[in-house]
């Protein structure tokens, strides 16, 4: 029997996902192992969000006899406990609560999966260790005492990122994740998940913004209409001719200090 420490991150067989009346996610077959680092690529309305949502038991596949389901091994999960394991950032920034709170609290919240420490919530010295060396690993410790919500849209980012891998530092599953940001604080995202990349954290980054991939990625899956369409090594995928077909635009491609990017 496969032991725990090496059943692979995510394993979906011919799974099918329905929003509505329309089925959006169709006969998808994925393995990611733990600790990989891994791009989702594709044009906006192709099923990469559904995808996630998917991924977090959100979304719930549609029941046929060969559909199969496994995440960090398992087949059930509580939401609770997932998210230890399990480090999300979404596109949004953060939302009304959440910009009240300190940069510190922000990523202490993420013990608790809340918006805010709500007072009812109790911190531990060893949880507030933990923020701290987070803040550290993640180049935050400036930010612990700024309002979230005083915070540049790249700062919040930051802090996000930290409240998502303060549980856990397995797993970081980011939603386009350069929504908002201008072009320094992109740059410093990119700096950042390189670090995260380098110090072992697995990566699983969905995007349309091809630049927003970093050197350490080594393989891209391309998602349209609901499919992955290719998976395999991103310098094979990656080519004028594959994403011609993926984004039904002729485009040129550059490639410079190990980013790949489009006009």
């Amino acid at each position: 029997m496969t032991s725990q420490s090496t059943e692979p991150f995510l394993l979906f067989e011919h799974v099918s996902v329905a929003r509505g009346d329309n089925v959006v996610l169709h006969d998808i077959n994925l393995r990611i192992q733990r600790g990989e680092h891994v791009a989702i690529l594709g044009p906006n309305g192709c099923g990469k969000s559904t995808l996630i949502k998917t991924m977090t038991c959100e979304c719930y596949p549609l029941v046929t006899p060969d559909m199969r389901v496994r995440i960090f091994g398992r087949e059930r999960w509580d939401l609770t406990e997932l998210k230890k394991r399990l480090g999300i950032v979404s596109a949004e920034l953060p939302g009304r609560q959440t910009r009240t709170t300190t940069g510190f609290d922000a990523v202490l919240s993420g013990f608790f999966s809340s918006s805010t420490l709500w007072p009812n919530l109790t911190v531990t010295d060893a949880m507030r260790e933990r923020a701290r060396a987070v803040m550290a690993q993640l180049d935050a410790t400036h930010l612990a005492a700024k309002p979230v919500g005083e915070m540049s849209a790249g700062e919040q980012r930051r802090t996000m990122i930290g409240r998502a891998l303060v549980q856990s530092s397995e797993m970081l599953l980011l939603d386009e994740p350069s929504n908002a940001l201008d072009i320094a604080a992109q740059r410093e995202l990119r700096e950042l998940l390189r670090k995260l990349a380098r110090d072992g954290v697995g990566i699983l980054l969905i995007t349309h913004l091809l630049a927003d991939i970093p050197p350490e990625i080594e393989r891209v899956i391309m998602m349209k209409n609901g499919r992955i369409v290719a998976d395999g090594p991103k310098d094979e995928l990656v080519t004028r001719e594959r994403l011609r077909e993926l984004f039904g635009v002729d485009l040129e491609l550059t490639r410079q200090g190990g980013y790949y990017h489009l006009w």
